[in-house]
């Protein structure tokens, strides 16, 4: 029999995920639906953030609560350690936010996900789109696109050029990628924005004049030779 205190088992359960769990993880690690109503009534330990998702009481408050939140329900059942692209990664508009980047309103929660499934969140947005290797990385704890993976996936979305060209330019200024990663990534879109097919660099260049940055023509040159490294 686990003797251990539920509030010292929570926070084992939360150390890790910013100070939230899921209902389904409580289940897991063996608490009984009593004991989880218990702790989740009014005044108890753990505070309601979102359907199925708490946080401990009196822990800190993590940035972006609501967007983790949302991320951590996606796989349920899973710790955020585990998760991989497969169960949904953080994409779009609510990326460029984790990462600072640009100044486009994250008003929903986007994830981008390999397979249709469903939500009955309304501040939810699934993408059904397939992630390739080197476009994602892992940031505090979550799952997201990489940048030029964003600037791409805003594109097809029809976003402002503008907004996107910002974007692309904090982060080139922040050593995000190299303008060669974002000619790559922009390339299979050059087509549809009246480039050559496959010209991500003219693409690039049209964003980054958009943006008007004092660096654009050294990215324009470092993406035409492939030394666009991030150092």
């Amino acid at each position: 029999m686990n003797r251990t205190s539920p509030v010292h088992r929570l926070g084992e359960l939360t150390q890790d995920q910013w100070g939230l769990v899921t209902r389904r993880q409580l289940e897991d690690a063996g608490f009984a639906s009593t004991t989880i109503e218990r702790l989740t009534a009014p005044g108890g330990v753990l505070e309601r953030v979102s359907w199925g998702v708490y946080q401990l009481a009196g822990a800190p408050v993590p940035e972006h609560r609501d967007l983790r939140a949302a991320w951590l329900q996606l796989a349920p059942h899973l710790r955020a350690w585990e998760r991989t692209p497969n169960e949904g990664v953080v994409s779009h508009r609510s990326a460029a936010a984790l990462y600072g980047l640009g100044h486009l309103p994250a008003d929903q929660h986007e994830f981008t996900v390999p397979v249709r499934r469903q939500t009955r969140n309304p501040d939810v947005r699934i993408h059904v789109r397939r992630l390739h290797e080197g476009e994602w990385a892992t940031l505090s704890g979550i799952l997201l696109t990489k940048p030029p993976r964003i600037a791409s996936d805003l594109i097809r979305s029809r976003e402002d050029p503008e907004a996107v060209a910002q974007i692309v330019a904090d982060a080139l200024r922040r050593r995000h990628a190299s303008p060669g990663d974002f000619a790559t990534a922009l390339a299979q879109n050059a087509m549809a924005q009246g480039f050559r097919r496959g010209d991500g660099t003219a693409f690039l260049q049209w964003l980054l004049d958009l943006a008007g940055d004092p660096d654009s023509g050294k990215w324009i040159s470092q993406a035409r030779t492939k030394d666009g490294v991030v150092s």
